[in-house]
């Protein structure tokens, strides 16, 4: 059998082997390929003619193409090639086409398989001299094939955006773009790919070179989403972080081990979307299992969908406030959003806190409601097993109020503590509700190296394995502690054998004290609060102290750091993710890890001034 890799540079083979030199001649591969590429692989031998040999008499012309004939049948087999005295044909097994294997594995859904047969546009730098009509094809074939090929890298490039593989993504649309650079799928892909990867300023440099060159070239604009999107990328935050601060394994690493995860979710986010119906769900997992990462990259592809995104964070004393959950998701980013002023404003005065509460749960609905008739709608609540009863309750009522709108209310919990409302709310998924209800579970030995082989790249084979396994017993598999681990060892901690395993059965990071974990771990945390800036430092043990959820404002107070020296501090805490913030404050991403900053990190002296300042 012969061949032919068309999708690029050609290069055909025969049996494997590099074809000889009358098979790369090139009018007679010219004829295998387009023999290869006609209806059921046959021509009439006046068209082959006219395709290949028009600037030659009719008489030299048939010799040409008996000759060329002549030399292609012994490659091809036995029978391969039939001819009479009208037509020719090439047998189905005779010629293999990379284009008939990228359909075939398109078809199938193979797309990583379809996407990496393509190296190039069609026969890429291949001609023929003197035959014009050959020519026109081939120009019809590669733009065809141009087409073909950008919608494969694409949709590729778009499951692997899905599962959190941003980087491999962002470089198969720029492939697609290589291809064919007015592609507005390209560039969009490509702008999606570089804004998930924090990288805000080459997303919207991807979008000003297009635009210039479509200018350019074409007289033309990008289209209405295109400037859309470039416009969401725009409006995303600025981390305001010291130039020298390393960027965490966390933040650096692809979303390891939760790709099918994140999959799930965003199928959900786009039924959700498609159907204009509201979906609920679930995130559940023990404490430091990735519970928000997860969510977090929901909610920012729902951005640059053009969905309102409003977050709120439950702390342990929010259980206790009536309404906390529904006020704090309400000012988190609704009421600030394009619709809101369709919303009766009654509600919008009972949520913005101008009138006592009457019915704030109603009053949320009824927001929501306005906001899905402009744009879909993201509700991001963490740590709901800390929220309020009648702030879930409310949730529960908005989802069976708004059941035909596009709002989709993410919720992620721990099992404990028991919380009669979220069990409600699962039961009703995929009952009377769409959505989903996702359990996390620890990492394994294959995530933990994959983390290893990306934060410690200069590692041999067998350091990387050393390295995983005495991570996996420190962190128990708790993704919280295998990036902290990893972080402080590329930062030059050494990792010791210490004692068995951990934790104790039935008992989980939430249960665990600071003296309960292993020497490992405690000497990961301190190391990496050294890595932090001095500023860093001081925001982070006032918090630590104070505990809960804290303003920027009291921190101001309590740690005596002000202004802009403050804002950078608290942007490098949560970008270190140390801490997560929401309008209402911050608060540590781990108690665990508060605790032992707390322990550990201050003295008795500066705890006590820390909450006099604080009160002040």
């Amino acid at each position: 059998m012969i061949t032919v890799r068309a999708l690029g540079p050609v290069d055909v083979r025969v049996a494997g082997v590099a074809a000889p030199a009358e098979l790369l001649w090139r009018k007679n591969l010219a004829l295998l390929v387009y023999l290869a590429r006609s209806p059921k692989r046959v021509r009439t031998r006046e068209h082959l003619v006219g395709l290949l040999w028009g600037d030659k008499s009719d008489a030299k012309a048939r010799r040409s193409l008996n000759e060329a004939l002549r030399e292609l049948r012994p490659w091809l087999g036995d029978g391969a090639l039939q001819s009479d005295t009208t037509q020719i044909r090439v047998t189905a097994d005779a010629i293999e086409l990379d284009t008939d294997q990228l359909d075939t594995l398109a078809a199938a859904g193979d797309l990583a398989g379809a996407a990496a047969l393509i190296q190039g546009e069609f026969l890429e730098g291949f001609s023929v001299p003197g035959a014009p009509e050959f020519d026109l094809w081939l120009a019809a074939e590669r733009e065809h094939w141009r087409r073909r090929s950008v919608d494969v890298l694409i949709r590729r490039a778009e499951q692997l955006l899905a599962a959190g593989s941003v980087a491999p993504a962002v470089e198969l649309a720029r492939r697609g773009l290589d291809l064919d650079w007015r592609s507005e799928r390209a560039v969009q892909t490509t702008m999606r790919g570089l804004a998930l990867l924090g990288d805000r300023a080459g997303a919207l440099t991807a979008c000003e070179v297009f635009a210039a060159r479509l200018k350019r070239e074409l007289g033309a604009e990008p289209d209405a989403e295109t400037r859309a999107l470039a416009e969401r990328v725009r409006r995303e935050k600025i981390w305001k972080v010291p130039r020298d601060t390393p960027v965490p394994v966390a933040r650096a690493a692809p979303l390891v081990g939760r790709a099918p995860e994140l999959r799930q979710l965003v199928a959900v986010w786009d039924a959700c979307r498609a159907k204009r119906r509201t979906a609920i769900v679930v995130i559940e997992g023990d404490a430091g299992a990735g519970k928000t990462r997860l969510a977090e990259e929901l909610a920012a592809r729902a951005r640059l969908d053009g969905a309102v995104v409003a977050a709120v964070r439950a702390v342990e004393a929010d259980r206790r406030d009536a309404w906390s959950g529904v006020l704090g998701v309400a000012r988190g980013g609704l009421l600030d959003a394009r619709g809101a002023a369709g919303a009766p404003p009654a509600a919008l005065a009972q949520l913005r806190g101008a009138t006592p509460l009457e019915s704030p749960g109603r009053a949320l609905s009824e927001l929501l409601q306005a906001l899905a008739d402009e744009q879909p709608v993201l509700m991001f609540v963490d740590d709901a097993h800390w929220l309020d009863r009648e702030s879930l309750l409310a949730l529960g009522a908005a989802a069976r109020d708004l059941a035909r709108t596009p709002v989709l209310v993410v919720i992620t919990a721990s099992r404990q503590p028991p919380c009669a409302e979220l069990d409600e709310l699962r039961t009703r998924i995929g009952r009377d509700v769409d959505g989903a209800v996702l359990h996390l579970k620890p990492f394994g030995a294959d995530e933990v190296r994959e983390l290893a082989r990306l934060a410690l790249p200069q590692y041999h084979p067998e350091q990387l394995d050393r390295v995983t396994r005495r991570v996996l017993a420190d962190s128990a598999g708790i993704p919280l502690l295998v990036t902290a681990l990893l972080t402080a060892v590329a930062a030059g901690l050494e990792l010791h054998e210490g004692a068995s395993a951990w934790p104790e059965p039935d008992r989980t990071l939430n249960d665990t004290l600071p003296g309960e974990l292993p020497d490992n771990v405690v000497a990961a945390v301190r190391v990496n609060f050294r890595r932090l800036s001095a500023n860093a430092q001081l925001v982070l043990v006032a918090a630590a102290v104070l505990g809960g959820r804290v303003t920027a404002a009291v921190l101001e107070r309590a740690a005596r750091v002000r202004g802009e020296a403050l804002t950078q501090a608290l942007d490098e805490l949560e970008w270190q993710q140390w801490l997560t913030a929401e309008p209402r404050g911050y608060a540590f991403v781990a108690r665990i890890v508060r605790d032992i900053v707390d322990r550990d990190m201050v003295v008795p002296g500066e705890r006590q001034r820390i909450r006099e300042s604080a009160a002040s």
